[in-house]
């Protein structure tokens, strides 16, 4: 816990900065924790002999959060032309010998659709009108479910949630980091409101504080099926004391795209 703690604080120093001041920072910040998630996607097919084009995903999904942040525009048809070049790769390998070529199209089609495109909106999130302050909002969302959802369930919880996917996941924790998001969101949505840019009421915030308790954990879950697939603990050590940067990314992807259209559709 305490390396944990550690790794936390220093992750927090280095990203704070770049949270503020944006553009190119940022994109490096984020940018390099969703291109290494990608590199472990790959990583957790390969052990259940699955071949998705490593750099074509790694390459791909760095191009296309590159186009989003910087020329949105252009996005759609990045993705579009990376899909065809990586249906192109796999037919080749398949005529060489492979004959599970097409099972590892659509995984490397699934990296960069899920990590590549639904990650950008952790970029997206930040290019909105007073985008550092909205990242401020929805992240800490998460980390409020999380700390909920960890101090309740360790001290008692007693009805597991997901008994394979994560064996130590219980309703107990999950009913409380959803309630601890609640307060949260409210919480944020006060202070930013009253000493900051933002016009959101309390309870607008509680609500999405309470939606992202309640969504969020999908994320984890997803993560964690891919890994049990794998046979894995963790989706790679780059991260001190939290495994790897899919590890660390896996609830953010989801809260930036509730986010994201929250703000858009319900919050200017």
């Amino acid at each position: 816990m305490r390396r944990r703690t550690i790794t936390s604080l220093v992750l927090l120093v280095v990203g704070f900065p770049t949270l503020i001041f944006g553009g190119i920072p940022y994109f490096l910040f984020i940018g390099f924790l969703i291109v290494a998630a990608a590199w472990e996607y790959v990583d957790l097919f390969y052990a259940v002999e699955t071949r998705p084009s490593r750099w074509l995903v790694v390459g791909g999904v760095l191009a296309i959060i590159t186009a989003r942040f910087y020329f949105p525009g252009h996005a759609i048809s990045v993705f579009t032309f990376l899909v065809l070049a990586l249906m192109a790769i796999h037919l080749i390998e398949y005529e060489r010998g492979r004959d599970h070529a097409g099972l590892d199209f659509s995984a490397s089609v699934g990296g960069l659709a899920y990590i590549g495109w639904v990650g950008a909106y952790l970029l997206d999130l930040r290019q909105v009108e007073n985008g550092g302050w909205w990242v401020m909002f929805v992240l800490p969302c998460v980390w409020f479910a999380d700390s909920g959802a960890y101090l309740i369930g360790a001290a008692y919880g007693k009805h597991q949630m997901s008994p394979r996917l994560s064996p130590k996941k219980t309703w107990e924790g999950y009913a409380a980091g959803a309630f601890t998001a609640l307060l949260g969101g409210g919480f944020l949505a006060y202070a930013y409101s009253t000493w900051g840019p933002l016009n959101l009421p309390v309870w607008i915030g509680a609500i999405f504080g309470l939606t992202a308790g309640f969504l969020t954990p999908l994320g984890d879950l997803g993560e964690s099926m891919l890994k049990r697939q794998a046979g894995l603990k963790d989706s790679g050590k780059i991260i001190p004391g939290h495994g790897g940067a899919f590890d660390r990314i896996d609830s953010w992807v989801w809260v930036a795209v509730l986010g994201y259209y929250f703000i858009t559709w319900f919050a200017r």
